[in-house]
């Protein structure tokens, strides 16, 4: 746990998953310009309409706390970091909207403060569905740090919002202030975006905010390869779901298995929801959550575990999510449970994965991903 200290005061700060001794903060420079910019502009205890996007772990919604902030987010972790800071500083949380992705925020909006989201298809998602709450005194900030500020993002906040004014760096952080022209005009949302699987039947939806939306990425490709076809699993979780796609090849596999789906992305979920359905109807049995990772599964509960963890948190790379997706997952599967995970061979997984499994064996690998299948008892 760090302190950030602010003009809006100070306050104690936790990533999640937390992780003894921690290094790495739950803010960073973008956040401290966006909110030293905020309290040189913002009046405390006016009534102002203000909305948060795309807070990492609730560095502004809690420094901006009194402003009574609509804060919208894709990621579930980011909503339960905010909780946890809140109540670790002190602070009612009873003030402060949470949204989710896939919600509308509401009334016109005077203020508006967005974390660049890792992927540009987000921003645009989030900039035509805030068309509607955008009026001609809005003040819209957009805050990032340089290195991730191309100019696709000047060329999007132009077309869609109005004109553009950015800041002078600082720590290597750069503020876009938009002033909308007029009331903008409203635009076609292009999400999701939906393909055809080639191969199959199955038609593919995926959110903006979903990984490789356009087309099914190399490393799922490779997966789907290698998973066994045999594997008589009544119980299967897709876990980090994505679009859904790995659990519903394994239902198709396996067609007496209920399937579950769990991402910490809301529109993951929603896309694998979407998918699930339009591949299977009614006739399978499926549940889906959004949640962090399998914090919802009871122990021993699960005979098989499909994963291809994340290693990127918002911009930061490491394997912290990867390990504790291999924890919760020994917990979950029952004795004769299997986790098959698939990973850039840079990542090292199958150490990773010995810390908790007894038998672990590489399935498949080629110069990029490497397929493992991890068992909790040990074969010998």
């Amino acid at each position: 746990m760090q302190r950030l200290i602010t003009a809006q005061g100070s306050f104690q700060l936790s990533r999640l998953p937390q992780r003894k001794h921690e290094l790495l903060q739950a803010w960073d420079a973008a956040d401290e310009y966006l909110l030293a910019y905020a309290a040189d502009r913002l009046t405390p205890f006016h009534q102002s309409n203000i909305l948060i996007a795309n807070d990492s772990f609730g560095a502004l919604a809690l420094a901006l706390a009194d402003f009574r902030p609509q804060v919208w987010s894709d990621s579930y972790i980011s909503q339960q970091a905010t909780q946890l800071n809140f109540a670790t500083n002190g602070r009612p949380i009873a003030g402060v909207t949470l949204l989710n992705s896939l919600e509308t925020p509401s009334g016109d909006l005077d203020w508006v403060f967005i974390k660049l989201p890792k992927t540009l298809g987000l921003l645009e998602f989030l900039l035509i569905t805030l068309l509607p709450n955008l009026t001609a005194k809005t003040e819209l900030v957009v805050a990032g740090m340089t290195k991730y500020m191309t100019g696709s993002v000047w060329t999007l906040l132009e077309n869609l919002i109005g004109t553009t004014h950015t800041l002078p760096a600082r720590k290597k952080a750069k503020l876009i202030c938009v002033k909308p022209v007029k009331k903008p005009h409203l635009v076609v949302n292009p999400y999701p975006v939906i393909y055809q699987m080639e191969g199959t039947g199955y038609r593919l939806s995926n959110h903006a905010n979903v990984f490789s939306r356009d087309s099914l990425d190399i490393g799922t490709r490779f997966f789907l390869q290698h998973i066994s076809q045999s594997l008589d699993a009544k119980n299967i979780v897709d876990l980090g779901c994505g679009n859904g796609i790995v659990g519903i090849m394994a239902a198709q596999n396996n067609p007496r298995a209920k399937l579950f789906f769990t991402d910490e992305s809301y529109m993951a979920v929603a896309s694998a929801q979407e998918n699930f359905t339009h591949a299977f109807g009614t006739t399978r049995a499926a549940e889906f959550f959004v949640g962090n990772g399998l914090e919802n599964f009871q122990p021993g509960s699960m005979d098989l575990i499909l994963c291809n963890p994340p290693f990127h948190q918002q911009n930061t790379i490491g394997n912290q999510i990867a390990d504790m997706l291999f924890k919760q997952a020994c917990n979950v599967l029952n004795e004769k449970g299997e986790l098959w995970v698939i990973g850039n061979r840079h990542l090292k997984y199958f150490s990773h994965l010995k810390r908790y499994f007894g038998y672990c064996e590489t399935v498949a690998a080629n110069n990029k991903f490497t397929v493992i299948k991890a068992l909790k008892t040990n074969l010998s």
